[in-house]
């Protein structure tokens, strides 16, 4: 599990990529230095504005299908903030988000801070996997 980390080299990011089985190819590595360099909440055109800033070109396609595989190799995790926003999270310990709607910023909430209570009976055969907590907020004027 990868806990709000800061990736200072990119030795260090293909070590990480390694450790969750995934090949280190250039692309993938140029991606998860972009979204794992930083405490930032990324969305998948800042990564691709962030690695295409140098004399190499990676297509969008490429960006979209490396950040899922990160996703599903538990490497960042996904979190959309709403139908239209989806952002991409280095820090996949257990927290939650508040997301300012006019500012298209989203910020961590420690899971500590929430407590959900009232969920309803899991489907037969299913357990919970988690709970994702998004809280949007607008200005008061």
């Amino acid at each position: 599990m990868v806990e709000s980390l800061q990736i200072m080299s990119r030795d260090r990011c293909v070590k990480l990529l390694r450790e969750h089985g995934i090949t280190p190819t250039t692309q993938r590595v140029d991606i998860g230095f972009a979204v794992l360099s930083g405490c930032e909440h990324l969305s998948a055109e800042d990564v691709f504005a962030s690695v295409n800033t140098g004399h190499l070109r990676v297509s969008k396609a490429t960006v979209y299908n490396t950040l899922g595989l990160f996703v599903e190799k538990g490497l960042i995790r996904e979190v959309i903030a709403d139908p239209s926003k989806t952002f991409y999270d280095p820090n996949t310990s257990p927290h939650h988000h508040f997301y300012d709607v006019s500012a298209g910023k989203l910020t961590d909430i420690d899971g500590t801070h929430i407590t959900i209570v009232g969920l309803p009976p899991l489907p037969k055969g299913k357990k919970m996997a988690g709970v994702d907590v998004v809280v949007r907020l607008c200005d008061t004027a």
